[in-house]
């Protein structure tokens, strides 16, 4: 029983914590499917959420790992104190949010749904394409300062290859 238990807790993460975390992750994913399947229309539900899962998994998936692909083997051959801090962190975590917030909000973004905003808001509609712009500038430029703040770390005090220190 103990050699059970040990494998069990190895699998899981070594964290009893760990795993009380996760069995309230799947009681609250049951919980939202039984208030969804209480809805109005239960059945279009499941079939957009089997659409999206086959659509990430077929579709977006494959690109994604693409373009992460190629971008790693692009920083691998830039210059080398580029490569002493790797920047694809840098670059993966805003695009990965900014790609996020598109999804979630592309209706409005996209300028579609103006009534049906309107109707279930009582808001008017806003430029939102602006808004989601400018996240993604924030995004984009608080990860730059961080990358820079970074590099300048590690090479603070490092000999140049001339010999005098930078």
């Amino acid at each position: 029983m103990r050699r059970l238990w040990d494998r069990f807790v190895a699998d899981v993460g070594g964290d009893p914590l760990r795993l009380l975390s996760l069995l309230a992750c799947f009681a609250l994913s049951g919980y939202a499917v039984y208030r969804a399947s209480l809805g109005p229309l239960p059945e279009r539900m499941a079939v957009w959420f089997v659409g999206a899962a086959i659509a990430h998994d077929l579709l977006l998936y494959p690109l994604y790992a693409l373009a992460d692909r190629s971008w790693s083997l692009l920083v691998r051959r830039g210059p080398r104190r580029l490569r002493a801090v790797p920047i694809i962190n840098y670059v993966r975590i805003p695009a990965m949010f900014s790609a996020l917030l598109l999804l979630v909000f592309w209706g409005v973004i996209s300028g579609q749904g103006n009534a049906s905003f309107r109707y279930a808001s009582d808001h008017p509609y806003a430029d939102y394409l602006a808004r989601w712009l400018v996240v993604v500038g924030v995004l984009f430029g608080v990860s730059a300062v961080l990358y820079a703040i970074r590099v300048s770390r590690a090479f603070r005090g490092r000999p140049t290859p001339s010999g005098e220190r930078a």
